[in-house]
């Protein structure tokens, strides 16, 4: 098989340095969450506070719970939920949206299931600086067809933060941020520029695939692969099934 790169000429690619697998877990009213970060072994990895992969059918999901001091971005995978808080916020996110909610001084929310079946989906949360902390409750939402993206030569990336192959999100981060959703074809090479200084993370969604090193071994979905210092990320999709992930970094 032939092999098509995106090439942006990295001078030091980052290499993974810890490798988690996501298990499942009970979070809310009877949702189930795969935590990678978050949890025991990762508490946090600046600033990044948590990231989970929900999966929630009704009636179970997440009641009234209060969150403060920091932003949580919801993306959707699969199915909707329903999005209400106590200030009379309502609204529901669909597969392919995006919320970005800044908590600022305090908000309470609830998020639940909105269609029939499995409901599945990506939760970050980020660190709000002391200068955001207190600051009045935001919301940043876009539908499906408002996710910048792009596609070149086999790889697709839909842009919710930063920049990618030459795409901006219009989303504003108080906390400089790059989240990207990138899905490879078989036979596709990435490279990824990342600012230097920033911690980065990936996220495997679907198929398999190889990252910083093409000799490594393959990393399977629910895996959160922590990277090293450089400048920028190469993937490889060797195997004969698109590979999705996303990588995240500050």
């Amino acid at each position: 098989m032939s092999e098509t790169k995106i090439s942006n000429t990295l001078m030091e690619p980052r290499v993974v340095v810890r490798k988690f697998q996501a298990k499942p877990q009970h979070e809310g009213d009877g949702a189930v969450v795969r935590r990678s970060i978050g949890r025991f072994e990762l508490k946090h990895f600046d600033p990044f506070l948590l990231l989970d992969e929900f999966s929630i059918s009704a009636p179970a999901g997440f009641p009234d719970h209060p969150h403060r001091g920091f932003e949580t971005v919801t993306y959707m995978l699969q199915g909707a939920v329903t999005h209400e808080d106590f200030e009379g916020h309502k609204g529901t996110i669909r597969e392919g949206d995006l919320q970005w909610m800044t908590a600022g001084k305090g908000i309470v929310h609830s998020e639940m299931p909105a269609s029939q079946g499995i409901q599945k989906g990506l939760q970050l949360w980020i660190n709000l600086s002391s200068k955001y902390k207190m600051m009045e409750p935001k919301y940043q939402e876009l539908l499906r067809n408002d996710v910048a993206e792009v596609v070149k030569e086999g790889i697709k990336v839909r842009v919710i933060a930063g920049e990618a192959l030459g795409t901006q999100s219009p989303i504003y981060t108080r906390t400089p941020t790059m989240y990207l959703d990138f899905t490879l074809e078989p036979g596709t090479h990435l490279q990824q520029p990342i600012p230097p200084t920033w911690n980065s993370f990936i996220y495997v969604l679907e198929g398999e695939g190889i990252f910083g090193n093409s000799k490594s071994s393959s990393v399977t979905p629910h895996h959160l692969l922590l990277l090293g210092s450089g400048d920028g990320i190469e993937a490889w999709n060797k195997s004969s099934k698109n590979l999705r992930f996303i990588l995240d970094c500050h």
